[in-house]
This record gives structure tokens, sequence and C-alpha cells, in this order.
């Protein structure tokens, strides 16, 4: 039972890791939740307190994971146009035979939605960079939290990898 709900947790702390790029999952909380998992086996012991302070800090990035964008999008003069062509742009870019599809499909998004809202290709332009700059940002900070969790996620497994022998 106890390498099932390893592998459980192993299996939220890479869907948390993709959660940072789609926008359908939600990233740090998917691998918080493999945190909790792991919690729940016998040969690792996490804290309440570090249970809680995690879950509080990935609350916190999940409505900044909201408020990031709008603010890019926003400083650079954009709309919600620019905000849903940026997720469109997200969601065709990931299955694009592009390479950095991902990357480049946000913008592109983004673009096409502020040209739709006005007809202006400097202001779309600034606002489409606007609106990709803080997508980028949001992702990235999702990635990096992320990434820390697998990181205490490892931690805290070689710690009591012995306990299972």
């Amino acid at each position: 039972m106890e390498i099932f709900l390893v592998l459980v947790a192993l299996l939220l702390m890479i869907l948390g890791i993709l959660g940072s790029f789609l926008p359908i999952l939600p990233g740090p909380l998917t691998s918080w939740a493999g945190l909790l998992v792991l919690h729940f086996t016998k040969g690792v012991e996490l804290s309440q307190t570090f249970l809680i302070v995690t879950l509080i800090f990935t609350i916190f990035i999940y409505v900044l994971d909201y408020i990031i964008p709008a603010i890019g999008t926003k400083r650079f003069g954009g709309s919600k146009a620019g905000m849903v062509g940026t997720t469109l742009g997200l969601i065709v870019g990931i299955f694009s035979p592009i390479p950095f599809g991902i990357i480049i499909g946000p913008f592109i998004g983004a673009l096409i939605g502020e040209m739709i809202h006005r007809n202006d290709i400097d202001k779309a332009l600034k606002a489409a960079f606007g609106s990709f700059l803080g997508f980028i940002a949001s992702t990235f900070m999702k990635f990096i939290v992320a990434i820390v969790y697998l990181g205490f996620f490892i931690v805290k497994l070689s710690e009591h990898n012995t306990s299972w022998y």
C-alpha cells in the first residue's frame, strides 16, 4: 500500500509540473496534493505546520495566477479579448507541431484577440506583449513552486526510504 501511495504522490507531482503550463490543471495545487498523499504513507511524516504553510502558499500562488496575467495585460493597455486570446493561443500552441508553440501561441492569441477588439496594430502589439509577459511570469512562478514541492517530495522520501525495507 505504501508503494502505491508513493506512486500516486509522484504522479500528482508530475501532473503539478505539467499543470504549470496547462491551463486545465492547477499546477501547484496538484503538487501540494502529492505532498498530502505522501504524508499518509507510514514511512514519511510531514508536519501539520508544513502542510498548512505550503497549502496557504499554494492558495496564494493560485490567486496570483489569475491576477498577474491581468495586470500584465492591463499595464500594457490590453483588454479581456487579449487575455482570452492568450489562453486560446496557449491551447493551440500545446497541440501545435511548431517548435516552441507553447510560447509563441499565447502571444499570437493575444495579438489576434486585441486585433479583434481594436483595429490598431501598434496598440494590439503592445497589449499582446503585456499579456504574453503576464502569462510567462505566471507560468514561471507556478513552475518554480511545483519544482520546489517536487524537491520537498524527493527529500522527504529519501529521508525515510530505509523504513520500507
